[in-house]
């Protein structure tokens, strides 16, 4: 029952985001990724007043330089998260640095994308985090060779509702800091 439910929140999420996009004045890009100013999250579109917890899915601006932290998460241990404490998550049917999730799928799991550097925040290892372009020409962040994302289903710092979710052919992970997914 809660897998439907949060299969339900990612569908509205992401009709509310594409139904934004639609109405967007032109400030936000809503064709390809884009992340939080303030340096830490991502979407691939949405509005440009966007932020968890304001009732948008998404945040909106890239970062200059996005970071890489961790955070401990009950049962899953210390798993990444951003500058801001939201989950980052690994998509099973990544074989390689390059992102397989766009169009529908990036909007409800919105990569983490930097236009700078990455940064490791407390706990992450610098010599696990790199970037990998996306088919946009985007940077995404990736640690341990995996591009990292959030869910949007994840209304606020801290939650991890995308643990374990099967969507759009493969399973999503929280990961931890050795870059490895957490499969509890």
């Amino acid at each position: 029952m809660k897998r439907i439910a949060t299969a339900a929140v990612c569908a509205a999420a992401a009709l509310l985001t594409v139904s934004l996009s639609g109405c967007s004045d032109g400030s936000a890009n809503s064709a390809s990724g884009s992340a939080s100013s303030g340096g830490s999250s991502s979407s691939s579109g949405g509005s440009s007043s966007g932020g968890y917890g304001d009732g948008s899915p998404t945040p909106s601006a890239t970062p200059a330089a996005a970071t890489v932290a961790t955070k401990s998460a009950g049962n899953l241990g210390t798993i990444l998260v951003d500058a801001k404490g939201r989950t980052l998550y690994l998509f099973l049917a990544d074989k390689s640095t390059k992102s397989t999730c766009t169009g529908a799928c990036a909007q409800a799991w919105p990569p983490l994308l930097t236009s700078g550097a990455p940064k490791t925040g407390s706990g992450a290892k610098k010599n696990l985090l790199s970037t990998s372009k996306r088919s946009g020409g985007k940077k995404q962040v990736t640690y341990n060779g995996h591009p990292l994302y959030f869910y949007a289903g994840d209304s606020k710092p801290g939650q991890t509702t995308g643990q374990g979710l099967n969507q759009f052919g493969a399973l999503w992970y929280v990961v931890n800091p050795a870059g490895s997914k957490v499969t509890k």
